[in-house]
């Protein structure tokens, strides 16, 4: 039987163990290597604190994530399937090493972040309004 999440070192098994994967992905993994070329050293103690922060709501991560895929999206595609595959491997790699209430938890706001951030990144020009101070 596998455990839950129950803290940091958990999280930290498997933001490792999910990166890994991404790398080696065919769809993503290039966007993360060769577009963005993410210094893994810098990036994974950041996504450390930000799911220690989304799952037990510990106030350690610092940064703005749609700056960052704002950024991005100027130079390579984040659609649908890109979305869907980061999903995939994130829910993958979870069940692989977890299951509880917080395994589950985890996938959940996982989607809800992938959802709402591909919505902001594609939303159409016209649906986005400027409110005047």
């Amino acid at each position: 039987m596998k455990k839950d999440i129950l803290n940091r070192q958990d999280l930290i098994l498997l933001v490792d163990t999910f990166y890994k994967k991404v790398e080696q992905n065919a769809k993503i993994g290039p966007i993360f290597t060769e577009v963005a070329k993410v210094d893994w050293t810098h990036h994974l103690p950041k996504m450390y604190d930000f799911w220690e922060s989304i799952l037990f709501g510990k106030a350690v991560y610092k940064g703005n994530p749609m700056l960052t895929h704002f950024a991005l999206k100027e130079k390579t595609t984040l659609q649908e399937e890109e979305f869907n595959t980061w999903k995939s491997i994130f829910y993958e790699t979870v069940d692989e090493l977890f299951e509880g209430e917080n395994a589950e938890i985890i996938k959940q706001k996982a989607q809800s972040i992938a959802d709402l951030m591909h919505f902001k990144l594609n939303m159409p020009k016209s649906h986005i309004t400027i409110k005047n101070k």
